[in-house]
């Protein structure tokens, strides 16, 4: 092969590499990065007068930007300032320790809190000296309609348990349905056990049905309404019985009846056996006298015939 052919060769592969090159369909190109969005704010704060502790429930559905506020009206000798903290469940907050200047004849504490998920929940309490303490109690919203008495089924039925949230407080997202396995709580799985437990979620309400009772299924059911910030819980007992159970109050007082009616036999027949041998020694003894007498008379009757 000649010089010439060779460089000719040579072009042409270049040729075709580069074609392959250009030719080749690039990637799809990826979104743009979209910043989250800011968490939503809100305020809440109390007041304390003439107390030296109070306690304010807040309720959370969603992740929020919270800001907690205190204001404490001091006692008869206020200070010019007074230490400030803050403490979750029990436990001071990093960086939190401050001083506080008395306004307007009281004493003012404002902390913002990230709250995020569930384990961000808990007692905030904020700390003016030892003196006085504001505590926020941070949780889902609370199930206020559970049955307090237990549910009571009997074996091969089905039981119905029901919880419900109140109609003012929001829709939980889903509902999550729990019962007691020793010390721990095991979630209930319609698809592991479809014969034994069916789940009806209608909004503010759920309802668990245990199917085939057996005496085993007695125990605490729980149900979970689940909300973005957490989950809140609520238990009722399930207690099952046998259809002969009912009966046993009444077969007790069937037993005592019977046995205060045998009593009353016995006591009655013996009385009689007492009268009957008591009528019978009295017989005897009327007998005993009448034949004394009749002898007598006899005895008399021949001594007239002898003097006559």
């Amino acid at each position: 092969m000649t010089a010439s052919w060779k460089q000719l060769f040579f072009q042409i592969l270049l040729l075709v590499f580069c074609r392959h090159i250009n030719t080749k369909t690039p990637g799809p190109t990826p979104p743009p990065l979209v910043p989250d969005s800011p968490l939503p704010t809100d305020v809440r704060s109390a007041v304390l007068k003439g107390e030296s502790h109070t306690e304010k429930k807040v309720e959370l559905v969603n992740p929020v930007n919270l800001t907690l506020e205190c204001t404490w009206a001091g006692n008869r000798d206020k200070q010019p300032n007074i230490t400030g903290l803050w403490r979750k469940d029990g436990e001071e907050i990093v960086n939190s320790l401050l001083t506080v200047q008395l306004e307007n004849e009281q004493y003012n504490l404002r902390q913002v809190f990230n709250i995020m998920n569930e384990e961000n929940l808990g007692n905030y309490s904020c700390s003016f000296g030892n003196e006085a303490r504001i505590d926020f109690v941070l949780a889902a919203p609370h199930i206020g309609e559970v049955r307090d008495k237990p549910i009571v089924g009997y074996t091969g039925d089905t039981a119905v348990i029901i919880c419900k949230m109140e109609e003012s407080k929001p829709k939980p997202s889903t509902w999550n349905w729990y019962r007691t396995n020793g010390t721990n709580k095991e979630q209930i799985l319609t698809a592991a056990e479809p014969h034994r437990y069916e789940i009806i979620n209608e909004g503010e309400k759920t309802k668990l049905l245990v199917h085939n009772l057996t005496e085993t299924d007695s125990g605490l059911y729980y149900c979970a309404a689940v909300y973005p910030i957490g989950t809140t819980m609520g238990h009722v007992e399930l207690k099952v019985i046998t259809f002969f159970e009912p009966l046993k109050p009444f077969l007790a007082i069937m037993v005592e009846v019977i046995v205060l009616v045998a009593a009353i036999l016995l006591y009655e027949k013996s009385q009689s056996k007492k009268n009957y041998a008591a009528g019978n020694e009295t017989n005897d003894q009327s007998n005993t006298l009448t034949q004394g007498e009749n002898n007598e008379s006899e005895g008399s009757s021949s001594m007239r015939q002898r003097k006559v």
